[in-house]
């Protein structure tokens, strides 16, 4: 409380200083913002502040006060009961006179007591049960109408906190250490088990319900399709164990398990793609299937045609594109592979290697043929031309054994199981120059890959000699 010449000063200097709160009371040091402007209306009204505040009147009489602890003490002494009846006080203020009434009481209820009020003789007999262990202690405090946690009360009530030996837990006995080992290993044989039951119909009902191999990996499935194995599982396993199996996190199922309960609405336009796509030969792609959606008043965008198509395995097949093969068959006797993948010469016309190689320019493809030779990698002659035919094959031959001195030289030269070097048009120049002939294995290419290697290099050295030589055939 302050006293007269406290609250005038405050007055004076809060009207000095124009009437700021906030400046009155940093200088002042008190009082409140509402006290200070309470002190200063008072002073307004009577151009003085009374000498001493008077007694604030209290909201309830004596008698209230007296009816209210009446009926709390004649209706279970609750709280509740007691403010619902009469309509007055708060419950912090009634609590406050109910202890100042009755000391005796350590705690005031908010509800009455009524059946909750048990005699000792009943707890006694609650413990007795408790201790006896007839029945479960939730099925006894049930049947006292208490709680568990008040029947385990009453029992240190009377007993103290020390529970007796029979009513704690009882402890396993120390096992055998062989039995205990054999124990440890049935346990670990029961989760192995369990496991591969988990394994087992997971991939039955991926073969089942997503039509994928059983010998697939699950983990190849997208979120949505391991969500509907879950889903399917859901009343055989547990879902934390499906989840940790399948490496999906929770909120990605979640997710997915509530998209799959919406409804599709692209039901219609599903089956409206898939039968003109089927009428059509399977030959309409993304764009078609857009326009003929449109032309039936069906307005999608371009990415949800193509998502649809992906989901309904809508694929146009195309014919594959057959890769350039040399290989004609077993025409004539394979010679043996005399190399060995032994690329190392001692001297120069002594190993040779040759292939055809197809590459492309912007005048179309043109296949290029070298002979190669093991002592240096040198390229001793090479053919290039729009066709592999055996003229290029013995276009790069004559040109190669021109290269050698009074043909004294007898190399080995080496191919693969190419047509091209199998014919008698091949094999007659070879025979007539002393050449020893060798092949390499069928469906080996690494028996020739030098040869293929350097083609490459050729390949990319002389693309602009190539260009020329063929833009010359082209006049020509």
């Amino acid at each position: 409380m302050y006293s007269y010449e406290e609250r005038m000063r405050a007055v004076a200097l809060y009207i000095k200083l124009g009437k700021r709160p906030h400046a009155t009371i940093r200088e002042l040091g008190y009082p409140s913002r509402n006290a200070l402007k309470a002190w200063y209306r008072e002073y307004e009204q009577q151009q003085d502040l009374p000498a001493r505040s008077a007694p604030r009147q209290p909201k309830f009489s004596e008698a209230q006060k007296q009816a209210a602890l009446a009926h709390y003490a004649s209706h279970g002494r609750c709280v509740s009961g007691t403010m619902r009846a009469l309509g007055y006080p708060g419950r912090a203020k009634l609590t406050a006179w109910v202890r100042e009434a009755f000391p005796e009481v350590r705690s005031v209820s908010s509800r009455a007591r009524g059946p909750g009020e048990h005699s000792e003789e009943v707890k006694k007999a609650a413990v007795v049960g408790l201790y006896c262990r007839s029945e479960s202690a939730a099925a006894l405090a049930k049947k006292v109408g208490v709680s568990r946690e008040t029947l385990y009360a009453w029992k240190n009530q009377l007993l103290g906190a020390e529970a007796p030996a029979t009513m704690k837990r009882k402890t396993k006995l120390p096992l055998d250490p062989e039995i205990a080992d054999l124990e440890r290993q049935r346990e670990a044989l029961q989760r192995s088990i369990h496991e591969l039951r988990i394994e087992h119909d997971l991939l039955k009902t991926a073969s089942d319900l997503i039509k994928k191999d059983l010998g697939g990996d699950l983990q190849d499935l997208s979120n949505r399709e391991k969500t509907q194995l879950i889903v399917a599982l859901r009343s055989k396993h547990k879902r934390p164990e499906l989840l940790t199996r399948l490496k999906l996190a929770r909120s990605s199922y979640f997710y997915h398990r509530t998209r799959i309960s919406l409804e599709d609405k692209y039901l219609p336009v599903r089956q409206a793609m898939k039968d003109a796509f089927e009428s059509n030969h399977s030959c309409y792609g993304y764009r078609r299937l857009k326009a003929l959606m449109e032309r039936r008043s069906v307005t999608i965008s371009e990415k949800v045609v193509r998502r649809l198509m992906k989901q309904e395995a809508l694929v146009v097949p195309r014919p594959r594109r057959r890769r350039y093969s040399s290989y004609l068959g077993e025409i004539s006797p394979a010679p043996e592979n005399l190399l060995n993948r032994d690329f190392q010469a001692d001297a120069p016309n002594e190993k040779w290697l040759t292939d055809i190689t197809e590459f492309r320019i912007r005048a179309g493809k043109v296949y290029l043929s070298p002979i190669i030779d093991c002592f240096d990698g040198m390229v001793i002659s090479w053919a290039i031309g729009t066709r592999p035919d055996a003229d290029l094959a013995n276009t790069m031959l004559d040109a190669a054994l021109e290269t050698i001195e009074e043909r004294r030289a007898r190399p080995i030269i080496h191919s693969d199981r190419g047509g091209h070097y199998r014919w008698q048009g091949w094999l007659d120049p070879v025979n007539a120059a002393g050449l020893v002939r060798s092949m390499s294995r069928k469906a080996s290419s690494q028996d020739n890959a030098p040869a293929k290697a350097s083609s490459a290099a050729s390949r990319r050295s002389s693309s602009i000699r190539v260009t020329g030589r063929l833009s010359q055939w082209s006049s020509s």
